[in-house]
């Protein structure tokens, strides 16, 4: 059996898979917000998630950030009380066993890699669009954490192919301009449909507005697309996958899985492209079944 464990910033929710992946329980708590409490909450959950089902297992552990290969210590986290810590050593000691972690993408990547919307596929992107913009690569089953333990790091790289309007973009948390995340996060459309004219809507209120026939939103939605599809092209370009999934709160409009696909090709290198968009199919639990996956079929 596989232990699963997703260590949000609100909740940490752990899910028990058998060797076929069907779910044999599941359990959700607060995140402390706190190191030690938060050690103590993955250990209480594990227990309480074995004794449901009456024995052992793996454990997998899907976290913002990445585990620095410069000092082993978690960086880049936005739960900010992680940055710094020894995160798998500490819980390799409280859980008595090996303990295998990786950043949150690379499990929603991982999860629609096995048994999700690109199960079967050699190389896969998963992209996470929601408040933020991540993304995930999984090769050959296995998730690509690279040599800085950034690969899949999509969201800040610059907008591909900007135009003058776009130049220089918006401000970034990260200190720069114009990075994807600025474009295609749900934020990033909400001020892009203001900046056009638009009132202050959410994401989801403008793809409504946009399937209602609101012109306004549609513009907003259509930009967006092509945005998206400059984007994933430079990913075709260097990584050329077989397939692209995408989730997040984004990952709802139905709409882009037509358009983007139509609009991408121009920026390709390529004189046909067979890479495929596809929306998730274990949707929000994708993080947490990723997070089981992790450990190898040998262990």
């Amino acid at each position: 059996m596989r232990i699963g464990i997703d260590l949000g910033g609100t909740k940490i929710e752990g899910v028990v898979l058998a060797a076929d992946g069907i779910e044999l329980s599941r359990r959700r708590v607060a995140t402390p917000r706190e190191y030690e409490p938060t050690l103590t909450a993955i250990a209480d959950l594990v227990a309480h998630l074995e004794a449901k089902v009456g024995g052992s297992a793996t454990v997998g552990i899907g976290h913002p950030g990445a585990i620095s290969p410069a000092t082993g210590l978690i960086k880049n986290a936005n739960s900010t009380w992680l940055n710094g810590q020894r995160l798998d050593r500490d819980l390799t000691e409280r859980l008595a066993r090996p303990v295998w972690l990786a950043n949150d993408a690379n499990c929603f990547a991982l999860s629609e890699a096995i048994d999700g919307a690109a199960a079967g596929a050699r190389v896969v992107f998963g992209v996470i669009v929601g408040t933020g913009t991540g993304a995930g690569v999984v090769v050959g089953a296995r998730p690509l954490t690279g040599t800085n333990a950034i690969a899949g790091e999509w969201g800040h790289n610059p907008l591909p192919w900007p135009t003058d309007e776009e130049r220089q973009g918006p401000a970034c948390y990260c200190g720069r301009h114009g990075c994807i995340e600025t474009f295609l996060s749900g934020p990033g459309m909400a001020r892009d449909f203001e900046r056009t004219g638009g009132d202050a809507a959410t994401a989801v209120q403008i793809a409504s507005r946009a399937e209602a026939g609101d012109s306004l939103a549609s513009a907003c939605v259509e930009r967006y697309a092509e945005r998206m599809a400059r984007g994933l092209a430079s990913i075709i370009n260097v990584l050329d996958p077989d397939v692209i999934v995408l989730g997040g709160g984004m990952s709802n409009i139905g709409s882009l899985y037509e358009r983007v696909p139509a609009l991408w090709t121009p920026f390709v290198f390529s004189d046909r492209v067979d890479t495929e968009l596809r929306p998730p199919l274990h949707g929000d639990s994708s993080g947490v079944r990723g997070a089981a996956w992790l450990p190898p079929d040998a262990v």
